[in-house]
Order: C-alpha cells, then structure tokens, then sequence
C-alpha cells in the first residue's frame, strides 16, 4: 500500500472492540466475553451519495467524511453487541476465561454489519447532538440579558464558551462510568496501532506498545476544531432577536447557525486532514495543542489484549487493499510484449506501390554527376528538369 493511503486509515473505538476503516474495506475485531477474537472484514459499500464526486472536493467532502464515519460506527456497535449477546461466545457454567486467545477468527453465525436500525439511531443521535450542543447554549445564552447583557457579540460568546464546556463536561462525566473507561482504552488501543503503521514499523506487539495514545486526526480533535472555528464565526456574526420571546429568539438563533455547520465541519477536516500530514511540524502541533491535550479525557493506556484486538483489525485491512491492489495491477505488472508483424509465405508477393493509373512507376537512376558539392563542403542534389 503506498504510504500516502496510510493516511486515510482511520479507527473507532467500539463496545470490546475497535473497528478500522481502509480506503476500500473496513474491519471490525471484537473480544469475545469466552476470550475469542472475533474479526470481520468487509468491502466498502459505495451509496449513490458517496459516487458523488463534488461530495470529495475540499470544504465539501468533511460534512460526508463525518456522516459516514458515524454510520460505520454505528454499524461496527451493532455487530460488536451480537458478539456480546450471542450464546456461542459465552463462557459455560464453572468455566474461567484463562489465556486469551489472540487469533482472529470469523464469526461463528452469518451476521451482516448493517441494518435500518442504524439509520434511525443515526438520526437521534444528531438530533440529541444538535439540541444539547448547539441549541441549549443558545438558550441559556440569551437569559444573560436578566443580567444585564445586552451586547450581541458578548452574548455570542457566551454561547460558544457554553458549548466548549457542555462538550468537555460531557466527555468528562460519561468517562466516569467504568465500561466507558473500558471503550477509552480501546481508544488508546486504536491510537497505538494506526501510529505504529504510520511510522513505518512492523505491526507487532512489542512496537505498539511504544507508540503515544494521542493522534492529530482524532475525532476528539476534530470536535475541538469545530467548536474553535464556530466560536470565531458566530462571535461576530449578526443574529435574529425576537423581544417578545426569548425561546423564540433562542430558536431563531439555533436556524441561522443550523446551515453553517456543513460549512464548519468542512473547514475544521481540512484542517485536521492537514494536521495529519504535518504530524511533524512544532508549529502544526503547537496550533492543534487543545485538540491533542483533550485526548487524554478520551483515551485510556490500553492492556495488551486490547492492543492485540486493534492490530488484528488493522492488519485485516490493510491486508484486504494490497490483495486489491494486487489483483487490479497484475495484469499490467506483466512485461508488454511487442506486436509481431504478420511474416509473408514463401509464394506471397512483395507489395509494391502503384500510381493512380494502376502502373508500378519507373525509378529513374541517379548519375554520380547529379550531386555536386556546396559552398558549405557538403553535397546538395541537382535537380533534373
């Protein structure tokens, strides 16, 4: 695979579990609660949307890049909790767990990732997103003015600071419960793996271990540049006031922001996409320092059973794109044979060239006084009237 895809290799944490996603397949590989690992390994499904190629240009292609990243999550946590739930991967009465077994092995039952489950839950989750982080701020926002705020642009940034710390208190308080701290060190796990590719070493174990838990092109990240760039925008931007209600006002306010978030969304993935590219740069990574200290909420330092359930899944598709990749260029790694030319038999006459009236012309024989010298030292042909 050439080392420009690898950048386009990313991961989610899932329920006992990490997904990875390739260029053109995803993975999924999930610890079993008998120890199993459980990995499956699946193509790429092109919509109608995503052969949409102005969906790929910059600024536009970030809106469908995250629409399609929470669909592949949400299709990964189905199939994670079947595995969780299905009784041949339960352990017997009286039976302890032991040694894990890190080999990956298929689904024991024909289970297909995707359903119209997942579309629905899609929906409610932006709808929950939406009303929590962008909504609410502005409602509570506006109550500021009984405090006697009455500048729009202070009252803008009151919203914005509200959404960084809805955010940050979210991610906080769900990292309390103890299987989120499970599903933050698959996290970590993911992180560990996908940085041991990009540097260039071997997908083993012992290298993984070395590698940080932080990557520039994190989700978390992302969401940070989000509220960065949103609080730059709509801090200065005009909105609507209604004196006669303030819920009116604050909904007002929720609809003018509403369709500048594909904008926001496409400006914040550049920038990550960037970030990811210039993961050396002190500079870059001066710049992104909020969004790379704020992975320490969504991270954990994972064990080495979840290291290994991470690298399966990686390896898995990395393994699926070489074999794609070989199988679509085998025929032109074959060396390109010359064209023979079709030989005469022995009884085949020679083809000669024939004038308009169907004669073979004469060649008219060239004396050695039909050339003569030039002034330049070199021979010039004397034309014959």
């Amino acid at each position: 695979m050439p080392n420009s895809e690898y950048l386009q290799i990313g991961g989610q944490a899932i329920i006992e579990g990490v997904m990875m996603r390739s260029p053109k397949h995803f993975s999924v590989g999930v610890r079993a609660p008998n120890g199993e690992l459980v990995l499956q390994c699946e193509p790429l499904e092109k919509t109608w949307i995503g052969r949409q190629r102005w969906l790929k240009l910059p600024f536009l292609r970030g809106t469908w890049a995250l629409l399609d990243a929470l669909t592949l999550g949400y299709k990964a946590l189905r199939f994670a909790g079947n595995i969780q739930l299905a009784p041949e991967y339960q352990l017997n009465e009286g039976e302890s767990k032991g040694e894990l077994d890190n080999t990956p092995i298929p689904p024991k039952h024909n289970e297909t990732i995707g359903a119209i489950q997942v579309g629905m839950a899609l929906v409610v989750g932006l709808l929950m997103g939406l009303f929590l982080f962008n909504y609410l701020p502005n409602f509570l926002a506006i109550q500021a003015k009984s405090a006697g705020v009455e500048n729009p642009i202070q009252i803008n940034f009151i919203t914005e600071v509200l959404k960084v710390i809805f955010f940050l208190g979210y991610i906080y308080l769900i990292s309390l419960m103890p299987d989120i701290k499970r599903l933050f060190q698959y996290h970590g796990a993911e992180h560990k793996a996908i940085n041991t590719l990009e540097a260039g070493h071997e997908l083993t174990l012992e290298n993984c271990r070395k590698q940080t838990r932080l990557h520039p092109r994190c989700g978390t990240s992302f969401a940070i540049v989000v509220l960065i760039v949103s609080m730059i925008l709509f801090t200065f931007m005009p909105k609507p006031e209604i004196e006669s209600s303030r819920i009116l006002t604050s909904i007002a306010r929720f609809l003018v922001e509403l369709p500048l978030l594909p904008l926001i969304a496409g400006i914040s993935f550049e920038v990550i996409r960037f970030a990811g590219k210039m993961r050396s740069s002190k500079l870059i990574n001066l710049l992104l320092w909020p969004g790379l200290m704020s992975q320490y909420l969504t991270t954990r330092v994972p064990d080495d059973s979840m290291i290994e359930v991470a690298l399966a899944a990686l390896r898995a598709v990395v393994e699926a794109d070489v074999k794609q990749n070989r199988v679509r260029t085998r025929v032109q790694d074959l060396p390109q044979q010359p064209r023979a030319r079709p030989k005469r038999g022995p009884t085949e006459p020679t083809r000669t060239r024939r004038s308009r009236s169907g004669r073979t012309p004469r060649r008219r024989p060239r004396s050695p006084a039909a050339r003569r010298p030039s002034s330049f030292g070199c021979t010039t042909p004397k034309r014959h009237r």
